[in-house]
C-alpha cells in the first residue's frame, strides 16, 4: 500500500518528536547513578576449529564453584529464526548448557524475546525447545511473562522517553549468562553482539499496558545510547561470543560473512563487544563500524560511561588460548589502541 507524502512526514516527525523528548529527559539535569568500571578486563579468546571444546576451554576460565547451585538465567541471540551467525548455533547453546550443569549449576532457564517473528515460532524452528527438553532446561518466551514478572526501570537520566521494562528473570537470578554474535546491524544498530543482544530481553510492549517500546527504539536518533543502557539495570557474569563466522555488512540476519573462527569469552560486555569491533575492522566493515576511535562509538561510549564495563581500550586485557589466537590477539590489540 503506498504512503501519502503527508503520512510519511508526520511518521518522521513522531519519531523525531520521540527521540528529541528522551534526549530532553536525559539532559534536564537528572542522573543515573553509574556503576565502578572494572579496572581491567580479560577477553578470552580461543580458535573454535571445534566449537564445542573452544566453548569448554572458554568456560574452564571462569570460577565453576560460583555456579554450583546457582539459578541461572540465559540470553541467547534469536531475534530470527535464520542460521548461525544470525542466530546462536544449537551447538553452542548446548556446549553452554551442559557446561552449566556440569559446574553443578541449578535450574538453568532461558528467556528471549524475537525482534523478527514471532518468539515462540522461530524457539520451534531452531530447535531450542526440543534442546531443552533434552538437556532439562527451561525456555522460556518473553512475550508471554505477565506483567508481574517484569522489573520497571525509570526514565530519569535515560534517552528513553517512559524508561522500558525487563524481566525479573534477569533481575533476580544467582546467576546471568550470555551467548552473542559477532554482526553488523543495518537497522540503526551499526553492530550487534553482546551490547546489542539486551535488547532481546526488553519488554516489546508493555505487558500492563499499550506503550511499544520497540517502536520508541527504532525511531529514536539516540537508538544506540539507549542500546547501551539497557545493560546498566542487569548484571552479566559470562559472556560466549561465538565468532566462529560473523557478518561484517548487512545484519542482522543476513550479511557478507567472513569467518574469523574464534571463540571469545569475558565478564565484560563493553570489552567483549570492543574486541568484537577490532575483529570486524580486521576484515573491513560498514563506515558507521569502521571509522574512528572504537571507545568513540556511541553503543561502547555510552555503556562505559555508565560503569558496564571499561572505559578505555587500555583496560582490555586480551589473554589467547592457543597459538592460533596468539596470532590474531595481536591485531586485534594493534586496532585497539589505534
Amino acid at each position: 500500500m503506498e504512503i501519502s507524502r503527508r503520512r510519511f512526514l508526520l511518521a518522521g516527525l513522531a519519531a523525531v518528536s520521540v527521540g528529541l523528548s528522551g534526549y530532553a529527559v536525559y539532559r534536564m539535569g537528572k542522573y543515573v547513578q553509574p556503576m565502578e568500571s572494572p579496572k581491567m578486563s580479560e577477553v578470552y579468546i580461543t580458535e573454535a576449529s571445534d566449537r564445542v571444546s573452544g566453548i569448554r576451554r572458554l568456560m574452564e576460565r571462569f570460577d565453576s564453584a560460583s555456579f554450583k547451585g546457582a539459578r541461572v538465567s540465559l540470553k541467547a541471540n534469536f531475534n530470527n529464526a535464520d542460521p548461525f551467525p544470525a542466530s546462536t548455533h544449537l551447538e553452542s547453546l548446548q556446549a553452554i548448557v551442559e557446561g552449566l550443569k556440569s559446574a553443578g549449576s541449578g535450574e538453568v532457564v532461558l528467556a528471549e524475546r524475537s525482534g523478527m517473528g514471532n518468539t515462540r515460532r522461530v524457539l520451534e524452528d531452531r530447535g531450542v525447545f526440543k534442546l531443552a527438553g533434552n538437556l532439562g532446561f527451561k525456555a522460556v518466551v518473553l512475550d508471554e511473562v505477565p506483567s508481574e514478572g517484569w522489573t520497571e526501570i525509570g526514565p530519569d537520566g535515560l534517552h528513553w522517553l517512559r524508561g522500558f521494562k525487563i524481566p525479573k528473570i534477569f533481575t533476580e537470578a544467582d546467576k546471568v549468562v550470555q551467548t552473542c554474535c559477532l554482526k553488523t546491524h543495518r537497522f540503526g544498530g551499526h553492530f550487534t553482539m553482546s551490547l546489542k543482544n539486551s535488547v532481546g530481553l526488553v519488554a516489546k510492549r508493555d505487558p500492563a499496558g499499550v506503550y511499544d517500546y520497540m517502536a520508541e527504539l527504532h525511531t529514536s536518533p539516540f537508538q544506540r545510547l539507549m542500546i547501551a543502557e539497557i545493560s546498566r539495570f542487569y548484571q552479566v557474569d559470562m559472556i560466549i561470543m561465538d565468532a566462529r563466522e560473523g557478518f561484517t555488512k548487512g545484519g542482522p540476519e543476513q550479511g557478507e560473512l567472513v569467518k574469523p573462527n574464534l571463540m571469545l569469552a569475558s565478564r565484560d560486555r563493553v570489552a567483549i563487544d570492543a574486541v568484537g569491533v577490532a575483529i570486524l575492522r580486521s576484515y573491513g566493515t560498514t563506515p558507521q563500524v569502521m571509522d574512528g576511535k572504537i571507545f568513540d562509538l556511541e553503543q561502547i561510549r555510552r555503556a562505559a560511561e555508565l560503569g558496564v564495563g571499561v572505559n578505555s581500550s587500555s583496560n582490555i586485557r586480551l589473554v589467547p588460548l592457543d597459538r592460533e589466537s596468539e596470532k590474531v590477539s595481536e591485531t586485534i590489540h594493534r586496532i585497539l589502541t589505534t
